[in-house]
């Protein structure tokens, strides 16, 4: 994936900005485009909080014994520059995105759960950018501990009168022995943004990771291809996706999973739809040892126009590792519409019936409250009968 986009026109400097006391009192606009990112500002509970706006302004908190949440140029002040964590899993000369981000680091988020912890209540983090033209750099860090678990909710979000604007993230994930780490990340970009995450992270024996994205509004310019080593015998990790382009939008998005241990398992399953955006699914499952199973899964709907790619690859290099794929790209086959009209539904209510069962996000362990938050929205889309 080569990528050189155009930063000249976005201004990484100049809104920092004081602490975020009190997340509550930010204007209900910005508190309405954060929810849907699926970050609850007044939610009764959760495990941890964090806000990150523009270029420094931030809050943080930590409601449970042995869970962290920090500021990440805290956190590297805090540990003396986190030798064992900080740019070991992404290279920060890998491309002009993450070498512009070590220059001129704004902020992110460090979650450490510490060994052992089971953290009741899922953790919420939240990127924010308010003020047209701004560029965002962010290096987020996920420590699981031996033994831990955590579910971790990152919303990234726009103000609600904010245009054109750049995110560049750096995210490293750290699962240890035994560990377990769900991450779900929400994106609620405005129409004409261009975000780029850098994502990747290492799982030992044992360790189990699920990654979930969600992607149901328009983005301008989206790129990214988060990978895992699983690098101890008996790591699993699955990672789940559902994006919807509409016109205009630019999707690329893809996953990369290296089973590099023995008894290691992995699953990307990818479910796109576009409306007239480009939308690019790409995975990669590579397995160098044995034995070692992985199933990659992309497919995605064409409603009303649009283009859509995917672009799957499995690599195998010795006897013995079992890796599947399965890709298709096409439209709502009109049986199944007529299967749905013949029992009382109208051509859009089939339609739309059928693609909230294709976009479902029931596998993906999300809590109840923010999974009837992702149906309504799913459900809100406007995808018309086929054409």
């Amino acid at each position: 994936m080569s990528d050189k986009p155009d930063l000249t026109r976005f201004q990484f400097s100049g809104a920092e900005g004081p602490p975020i006391e009190n997340p509550q009192a930010l204007p209900a606009s910005d508190k309405k485009r954060i929810l849907m990112a699926g970050v609850d500002l007044e939610a009764p509970r959760s495990g941890g909080s964090f806000l990150h706006q523009n270029h420094a302004s931030f809050h943080c908190a930590s409601r449970q014994e042995g869970l962290e949440v920090l500021d990440i140029k805290t956190a590297l002040t805090r540990y003396d520059g986190l030798p064992r964590y900080f740019w070991r899993a992404v290279d920060r000369d890998k491309d002009e995105i993450t070498k512009m981000t070590a220059e001129n680091l704004h902020g992110g988020y460090f979650i450490r759960a510490r060994q052992g912890v089971k953290v009741a209540d899922p953790v919420q983090s939240c990127l924010f950018i308010k003020g047209s033209g701004l560029g965002q750099n962010v290096h987020n860090v996920i420590i699981v501990e031996e033994g831990a678990e955590v579910h971790i909710i990152s919303g990234c979000a726009t103000a609600e009168d904010t245009r054109s604007i750049a995110h560049l993230g750096i995210s490293e994930f750290y699962v240890e022995k035994g560990g377990s780490l769900t991450f779900t990340m929400i994106h609620n970009w405005g129409e004409d943004a261009m975000v780029r995450p850098r994502s990747a992270g290492i799982l030992e024996e044992g360790a189990s990771f699920q990654n979930n994205y969600i992607l149901l509004e328009k983005v301008a310019d989206l790129q990214m291809y988060p990978a895992l080593s699983l690098n101890g015998r008996g790591a699993v990790a699955r990672f789940n996706s559902v994006m919807v382009a509409p016109p205009g939008a630019k999707v690329d998005a893809g996953n990369r999973l290296l089973l590099n241990a023995p008894e290691t398992r992995g699953e990307i399953i990818a479910r796109s739809l576009t409306t007239g955006g480009l939308v690019i699914n790409r995975g990669f499952i590579g397995a160098y040892a044995v034995p070692a199973k992985g199933h990659l899964e992309c497919k995605s709907l064409i409603l009303g126009g649009g283009v859509s790619r995917a672009i799957p690859e499995i690599e195998g290099t010795l006897d013995g590792v079992e890796i599947s794929h399965e890709a298709a790209v096409g439209r709502i086959a009109q049986e199944e519409i007529e299967y749905l009209m013949a029992r009382g539904l109208d051509e859009e209510e089939a339609t739309s019936t059928i693609v909230r069962g294709f976009l479902n996000v029931d596998i993906m362990g999300l809590p109840e409250a923010l999974r009837r938050r992702m149906d309504d929205e799913i459900a809100r889309l406007n995808t018309g009968p086929v054409m």
